[in-house]
């Protein structure tokens, strides 16, 4: 059975080594070493053993890293000067190796008969010597999960040799080093205080959102937008997104809401939940407060957004997916008159009814056809006159509330105008809550910042 020096004189015996691919295949051997501290260690064991000289392999001498092993300072300078002026407090750092450099590994156990998969490779030398080494020059720690940047270290990008002929103060070039900024995200609650207004982008359907159609004179203005390329003048995306990418001085951002409401429904009281994903934001901490007044001075009481703070990445997915119950209230038209005893029946059958709905006609040119079923938690509501009523509702989310009022022509089963015999028409609809149906949207674990107040 082999020593541990037997192993290293067989290493050494393949041909020049420097301290870190002496030691790398120990790598698993006494935690708190560096490899180069490990093939150092090494190496003045034998020349002890053997009574010779201490007669070190430099980097630049080495057969299996071929240099590379002595440009961690220079790498980690590089990365450094790369992320000058980018706000991030965590960071990974990868490497692609060139083949032939992993062949010498490969070859290196093989020639001193170790197994091949001994002690640790160079990428993951590489990444952490100079992981560490970004980290200590820019005082912030590693993460191997969801980073605000990551280093991604081409070694052909550069030739070692002419790195380590630098001196103490090179750098690699920078085409070798690609740094990843990852998105930054804002949640908040937008409430939508005017009609016809999306939640987001709607690009016009007829020129694709270029403003432009082909007539007799060639390009002009597109007739069915005006030449805007959007069938709307503005969105909720449109008014928060501009501040957000600003403040956060990234490139573009994403609208991602929790559901939607029509564009022609209101969204009040406590408004719907929303991130704000901001893609190689330079600066990952805006001031909430400041922002959300901004938001809302410029929006000038079209829309308005409360409670924005600093998100982490799971809550896109939170604001997406988490199951939500809505509130509404709908102004209701019926095509002959009420008696208030029938409506206010008809309101109790379908309090705590599932009630079964077929895509309705006015989405199923976008959405697949199918049966959905919805609970409907409560209803209330009050005539005003014998053909006019406001309807209240609390529904599963999916809950499509204009045609639980109206049937339409059917495809909901039961519906208040099923009910009551006659046909009935939602003639303004407002959202008044969006809640988590088991929890609230707004748990701490999914943000960075603390809880703020605005003292205005």
């Amino acid at each position: 059975m082999t020593t541990l020096e037997d192993d290293a004189r067989a290493l050494l015996a393949t041909g020049p080594l420097c301290d870190s691919c002496l030691g790398r295949p120990f790598a698993d051997r006494s935690f708190g070493l560096t490899n180069a501290e490990r093939g150092r260690a090494l190496r003045t064991t034998i020349a002890l053993a053997d009574d010779a000289d201490y007669d070190p392999d430099a980097p630049d001498a080495c057969w299996v890293c071929e240099g590379y092993c002595g440009t961690f300072d220079a790498i980690a300078a590089t990365i450094v000067a790369e992320l000058d002026g980018i706000d991030f407090e965590t960071y990974q750092v990868g490497t692609k190796v060139p083949p032939l450099v992993e062949e010498n590994e490969r070859l290196l156990r093989e020639d001193a008969a170790l197994e091949p998969d001994s002690g640790e490779s160079l990428k993951r030398e590489m990444n952490r010597e100079v992981g560490r080494r970004v980290g200590a020059k820019t005082g912030t720690d590693v993460d191997f999960d969801r980073p605000d940047v990551l280093a991604v270290i081409d070694l052909e990008g550069f030739g070692p040799l002419d790195v380590l002929e630098s001196g103490a103060a090179a750098e690699v070039t920078s085409h070798a080093v690609d740094v990843q900024i990852n998105p930054a995200f804002v949640y908040g609650r937008y409430r939508k205080l005017e009609r016809d207004i999306p939640q987001t982008e709607w690009p016009c359907r007829e020129c694709g959102g270029s403003g432009i159609q082909l007539g007799d004179g060639g390009e002009e203005p597109c007739d069915y937008c005006g030449g805007s390329g959007y069938l709307y003048e503005t969105s909720v995306e449109q008014t928060v997104r501009p501040h957000v990418v600003d403040a956060m001085d990234g490139d573009e951002g994403t609208f991602h809401g929790a559901g939607r409401e029509d564009v022609d429904a209101r969204m009040l009281e406590e408004g719907r939940p929303f991130v704000l994903e901001v893609k190689r934001p330079r600066n990952r901490d805006p001031d909430p407060a400041a922002l959300e007044r901004e938001i809302n001075e410029a929006a000038a009481g079209s829309v308005e957004v409360a409670g924005l703070r600093l998100a982490t990445y799971e809550m896109v997915e939170r604001v997406k997916e988490h199951d939500a119950s809505k509130r509404y209230r709908a102004d209701v038209e019926f095509s002959e008159p009420i008696d208030e005893t029938a409506f206010e029946d008809a309101l109790a059958e379908l309090r705590g009814t599932t009630v079964e709905q077929d895509t309705p006609q006015r989405v199923d040119h976008r959405r697949a056809a199918l049966t959905r079923e919805r609970t409907v938690y409560d209803t209330d509501g009050d005539l005003s006159d014998p053909t006019r009523a406001e309807v209240r509702i609390h529904g599963e989310g999916g809950l499509y509330v204009k045609e639980l009022v109206s049937s339409d022509d059917g495809r909901t089963e039961p519906s208040l105008a099923g009910l009551l015999g006659t046909d009935a028409e939602v003639t303004a609809l407002d959202v008044i809550g969006v809640e988590g149906e088991t929890e609230p949207f707004e748990l701490e674990e999914y943000f960075r910042d603390e809880p703020g107040v605005d003292e205005e």
